[in-house]
């Protein structure tokens, strides 16, 4: 479950914050240009992400000023009362020192903080940081603040409320439709469009180049060598002039942090603040695989028509990455009228299978699942394997409101509760020998 969020005084200004793990250190993250606390917790991948640096860490998270969940503003803040915002929450969470992790903009604010307040910073993380974002002479590969940024501006003005930039920030998961929605409402609900346009005119002010040689934490700068949204140009900058700085370029072209090769950046991060890093994960590992499927999908969109068949899909959709969440599972894709996830325990892939033809039943739709335990292929985000192909092969034998498995599924869920009915041995198209099936039956 997502941590509570709370409230830190900072001037007459309330700032959201939340706090999650119990490692031997803290480790504070500034955001970039917006975040939204609560928001960011409903997509798996970004859950998954802060999890993940929770392992090792106490991990507290805010929203800035103007932003999230944190008071709004009038005006352009300044990086000082940004600044003022970060102590305000580490006082609020009983933090006395913490590992600042620099998000984008952040990271300016990081090295201020780091440079006014080192008695409060144990280190210093900058992913996809700049020094400055404007254009100089000695800067070529900063943003000119000229009437193509005027009109930059203006864009985004009309362009905010869908997916805004997401082919630039995210273009890995650009084409994921669920996460094109999920980004939209997070900008929506991040920030208005007017605040906005100040924040990005208040990034083009930054210049904190006078201050990094002043820096004396640890520090360690990342930056994806092909980041659409800030060059990494920006980052070999930040590490070349703060004392003792590392430099490590990561493959990928995602700038927000938590899509692409994420595991990357936990990987180093672990390393430089913990002295591990952690064994590769392994290219196969043992899952149970759940396959749904609406059942008539095709006589139920030609009675509702595209546009309602369309707006369901995505209710469904909905229903099930909540469901899969709530019962441990990692979603793995849509398969049109369905889903694919896979579990590390029988039991509660079982029960989401339930959950989600429950839901659907409460809109006129039958949902049959199929599922089957073994070995599974890790193939990026996707998975593959025999094993997949028995769980989907499964899924062809169930009919409506039915959850099939496979006998590994039954006897690996041995006192769960679950009752089933032999479905006897069943030829599964493609698969050698036949399989023993079973009917869950509630």
């Amino acid at each position: 479950m997502p941590p509570d969020t709370r409230y830190a005084r900072s001037g007459d200004l309330s700032i959201a914050y939340q706090v999650l793990g119990a490692g031997p250190f803290d480790l504070l993250v500034v955001p970039g240009f917006v975040s939204h606390l609560e928001q960011a917790w409903e997509d798996p991948s970004y859950a998954r992400f802060l999890q993940q640096l929770a392992s090792f860490s106490r991990l507290i998270l805010l929203d800035k000023r103007g932003t999230g969940l944190s008071d709004r503003v009038g005006g352009i803040p300044t990086l000082e009362e940004r600044m003022d915002d970060v102590r305000a929450v580490m006082d609020a969470a009983g933090c006395e020192r913490a590992a600042l992790f620099g998000i984008s903009e952040g990271g300016a604010m990081g090295v201020l903080f780091a440079a006014t307040y080192p008695e409060r910073a144990s280190a210093l993380i900058l992913y996809g940081s700049i020094a400055r974002l404007a254009w100089a002479p000695d800067y070529p590969w900063g943003n000119k603040p000229d009437e193509s940024f005027e009109s930059w501006l203006e864009s985004c003005r009309a362009a905010w409320g869908g997916p805004w930039n997401i082919d630039t920030w995210a273009p890995s998961a650009a084409g994921d439709e669920h996460f094109r929605r999920w980004w939209a409402k997070y900008l929506r609900l991040s920030a208005s469009p007017s605040a906005v346009i100040a924040i990005f005119k208040m990034n083009m002010a930054i210049d904190v180049r006078a201050i990094l040689p002043t820096v004396r934490v640890p520090t360690l700068v990342l930056h994806r060598s092909g980041d659409r949204a800030l060059e990494a140009a920006h980052g070999r900058y930040l590490a070349e002039h703060i004392p003792g700085a590392s430099f490590v370029e990561l493959k990928g072209d995602d700038h927000l942090w938590w899509v692409g090769d994420s595991q990357a950046i936990v990987d180093e991060v672990r390393e430089f603040l913990t002295g591990e890093r952690p064994e590769a994960e392994p290219d196969r590992v043992l899952a149970t695989v759940l396959f749904t499927d609406i059942v008539d999908s095709t006589r139920h969109a030609l009675r509702m028509g595209d546009r309602r068949w369309r707006d369901l899909l995505e209710v469904h959709g909905v229903v099930a990455q909540r469901e899969i969440n709530r019962f441990r599972g990692r979603p793995v894709k849509s398969t049109g009228d369905g889903f694919l996830a896979t579990f590390d325990g029988p039991a509660r892939a079982i029960r989401c299978a339930f959950a989600v033809g429950e839901e659907m039943r409460r809109l006129g739709l039958g949902v049959r699942a199929g599922l089957h335990t073994g070995e599974v292929e890790l193939i990026g985000g996707d998975v593959g394997g025999i094993a997949v192909h028995i769980a989907a092969r499964v899924l062809e034998k169930a009919a409506a409101d039915e959850v099939w498995v496979s006998g590994t599924v039954k006897d690996l869920a041995v006192g769960s509760g679950f009752r089933y009915g032999d479905r006897g041995l069943c030829k599964l198209k493609g698969i050698p020998e036949p399989w023993r099936l079973f009917a869950v039956e509630q």
